[in-house]
């Protein structure tokens, strides 16, 4: 059983109150758009940290993340990017890819926008954990916390860090 905090769009900007959310968690999972480095080292230097880079995110970000990332955690195939759309409006190049090999969850970031929801068509939990950071048209900063259970994942909570700004 692992326990995952889940953020995106960090922007250069790290509330301390992550911290103190993911503390009872495994693992940190960054769907892009960190920033910079020194962002990522302080929330690996806390947790075991995955991430793929995002749009914004430099050369020091692109040479420590790749730009997709799949993985089994506990029985779940994961698949993780930055720019992926939503059921059933996918990323046009990441629809052929999700339809051949479909996981089990799907993360993504980008849009700023907190959503989760199952796509029946492809057997997939769907996660955007919205947005962590202050730069954005987003108005309130948030977070994902969920375990995974084997092939079961559950306890999802969104976590609201306040306004952006």
């Amino acid at each position: 059983m692992l326990r995952i905090g889940l953020l995106s769009d960090t922007h250069h900007f790290l509330d301390d109150n992550v911290f103190r959310h993911f503390e009872t968690c495994d693992e940190i999972w960054h769907a892009g758009d960190f920033g910079n480095a020194q962002l990522a080292q302080r929330l690996s230097a806390f947790k075991p940290l995955r991430g793929v880079y995002g749009n914004i995110d430099g050369q020091d970000i692109r040479s420590l993340y790749p730009e997709k990332l799949r993985w089994t955690s506990e029985e779940v195939k994961v698949y993780m990017i930055h720019i992926g759309g939503y059921p059933p409006r996918y990323n046009p190049a990441l629809k052929k890819e999700l339809t051949a090999d479909p996981p089990g969850l799907f993360i993504c970031g980008h849009s700023h926008i907190l959503k989760i929801m199952y796509d029946d068509k492809l057997q997939c939990l769907h996660m955007n954990p919205g947005a962590a950071g202050n730069q954005g048209w987003h108005k309130v900063r948030t977070l994902v916390r969920f375990t995974i259970d084997g092939k079961n994942m559950r306890d999802c909570e969104v976590i609201e860090l306040g306004r952006r700004g």
